[in-house]
């Protein structure tokens, strides 16, 4: 495990512990949190135009941060809970989507790779 995300994970997970919250952090619960913070991510961006949107004040930003933390926590939880190596995930993620969008038929495009 990386250096940084392993002190990261050490991290979370302590401070729930220390709180005893892992009795409600169960599969489906878990969830529903990504899924709440990550609508909540989305509430700052409700209403702007594309342009709006990539010019977002220091309050603005600073509930972006927040936000995207909040995911992430619930996503440390969710990888604990079922022996999960998020790192090692997103690098066969990446791989699996190498292949289904490689460079010469996907640059500049936003289809859909079944479609390219």
């Amino acid at each position: 495990m990386d250096k940084r995300f392993e002190y990261l994970y050490e991290k979370i997970m302590k401070f729930r512990n220390d709180r005893d919250w892992e009795k409600y952090h169960d599969p489906k619960n878990l969830s529903q949190a990504i899924s709440i913070e990550a609508a909540e991510l989305q509430e700052t961006f409700l209403w702007k135009s594309n342009d709006q949107a990539r010019n977002l004040n220091e309050k603005e930003i600073q509930k972006v941060k927040e936000e995207l933390a909040d995911v992430f926590i619930f996503m440390v939880y969710m990888c604990h809970e079922f022996g999960i190596d998020l790192l090692e995930e997103v690098e066969k993620k990446l791989a699996i989507n190498c292949r289904k969008y490689p460079i010469e038929k996907a640059r500049g495009s936003s289809k859909k790779y079944t479609d390219l």
